[in-house]
């Protein structure tokens, strides 16, 4: 892995960011930017402002240049992030009160350069 950049606190469930997540793994980066521009899902703005903060990560490294157009997703992780403030309490009938809870996630998305 060349490259990666890392999300925190993105405000998506983990089940559904990985839904997004599995589009783009093992895709070129052309591809994935591609993709991700003409998703409808919501998390799909969020992974793909980490993937162009990824890409200008492998862009500006002096000790490795690389070509972008070499660049393909080569790792893609989405771990749950803590609910501990995130609890929120709905009104329920009879004076009552339900817990939910707005999951959240933590993203990281690694580049490589494909072997020829």
């Amino acid at each position: 892995m060349i490259t990666k950049a890392i999300g925190k606190y993105v405000n998506s469930s983990p089940q559904k960011a990985r839904l997004v997540a599995d589009l783009i793994r093992g895709k070129s980066a052309g591809d994935a930017l591609n993709l991700l521009r003409f998703n409808r899902k919501r998390v799909a703005a969020d992974m793909l402002k980490l993937l162009r903060s990824a890409i200008a990560n492998a862009e500006s490294n002096p000790e490795n240049p690389v070509d972008v157009e070499e660049l393909f997703v080569s790792k893609v992780t989405v771990d749950g992030a803590s609910n501990r403030f995130r609890r929120r309490i709905r009104p329920a009938p009879m004076g009552r009160a339900f817990r939910y809870v707005r999951r959240q996630s933590h993203i990281t998305i690694g580049l490589d350069v494909r072997k020829a």
